[in-house]
């Protein structure tokens, strides 16, 4: 059945997405607050480099103010909404979104941290499909997008809330097939607590410290603190009850115990499909001079340890480190690993 679809927050990832649904035939609009990448992209399409692969997708692409055009009679509805933006722009964007969506429609949150417990509440639990996955890319110029994740290393893991198999949920899965692997849960809660673990271990760190592939593998303080923020992240998601899903072949036993060796493993399985040269999310996001998502990464860790009464040093430190680069207080280097093993020891107090 032909669905109407669109892609809200049309970055790297929104834009890798868009571009690989419309080569497919599929009906998508993408959906952007940056007016020169979408300028970018309806005259010229949505460029896309991969390892081993160059394209160019002609797209239907519409700035946040031309919406209003979809109002005239008929308006214009969709099926599928793919929500790609940035964890603090979720609430506002969801609910403008809101009247585009189909009474019956989904909207799919491709993002880091858990959306959906903020996304449910306006659309309803009834139209939220979580979504955990794993897809780099980046894009420093309009309209063109560096993808570091290829087709067969791109993966999906989709999943209603409820934790039912649905139709539905077999659809949208079947649809993004054409951007990269996808998978159904009954655990979707579990499966984006361990992508949140990640982000916590790697984005943040790579970010703050602007580490390389080399520090994060081979810096024996560096690994430390890498192991410590997995670590704590495991630990409130287990105790919260969530049932981690395993990542790259390693449990939540191994995140909770680390083996050197098993989180070296684990490091150079992500960097391999990563790519040597990517940067991470944070990393981007500090390049671009925009507002990081630490907050809803490694902050959220924090709020829900404290829920769960298990402490988060790490976790803490690094929200606080991260804040600080924001605000231009600090800038990324090696420096920042003696600040953070500062607060985490108690010998400086955290900055709020």
């Amino acid at each position: 059945m032909a669905r109407n679809m669109a892609v809200l927050g049309a970055g790297a990832i929104g834009a890798s997405i868009g571009a690989d649904l419309t080569q497919a035939g599929h009906d998508v609009l993408l959906i952007d607050q940056w007016p020169a990448h979408v300028e970018a992209m309806k005259a010229n399409g949505v460029h896309v480099t991969m390892r081993e692969e160059e394209f160019v997708v002609p797209v239907q692409a519409l700035h946040l103010c031309e919406m209003k055009d979809l109002h005239r009679a008929p308006l214009r509805q969709f099926d599928i909404v793919f929500l790609a933006a940035k964890s603090y722009d979720t609430s506002w964007m969801v609910e403008f979104i809101k009247p585009y969506l189909k009474p019956d429609g989904v909207l799919v949150s491709v993002q880091n941290s858990l959306n959906d417990e903020w996304i449910s509440p306006v659309i309803s639990r009834q139209r939220d499909i979580g979504c955990a996955f794993e897809l780099s890319a980046q894009v420093f110029e309009p309209g063109r997008v560096v993808r570091n994740t290829t087709r067969a290393t791109t993966n999906f893991v989709l999943g209603e809330l409820d934790g039912n198999i649905t139709p539905r949920l077999q659809e949208v899965a079947e649809v993004l097939r054409a951007v990269g692997n996808t998978k159904v849960t009954d655990n979707i809660w579990g499966a984006k607590w361990t992508k949140l673990m990640f982000n916590t271990m790697v984005s943040s760190t790579r970010g703050a410290l602007n580490a390389t592939q080399h520090d994060l593998l081979e810096d024996p303080g560096v690994f430390d603190l890498v192991a410590r923020l997995g670590g704590e992240t495991a630990r409130v998601g287990t105790t919260l009850g969530y049932s981690l899903e395993p990542i790259l072949g390693l449990r939540v036993q191994d995140f909770l115990g680390p083996k050197e060796e098993l989180f070296k493993a684990f490091m150079r399985s992500i960097f391999s499909y990563t790519g040597k040269a990517s940067t991470s999310m944070i990393q981007h996001d500090i390049a671009k001079g925009r507002l990081t998502e630490t907050e809803y990464i490694n902050g959220l860790a924090v709020k829900k340890g404290r829920e769960a009464g298990v402490p988060t040093p790490a976790n803490e430190a690094m929200t606080a480190v991260m804040k600080q680069i924001d605000e231009g207080v600090l800038q990324p280097g090696m420096s920042n690993l003696q600040i953070l093993k500062q607060y985490m020891s108690g010998r400086k107090a955290i900055a709020t």
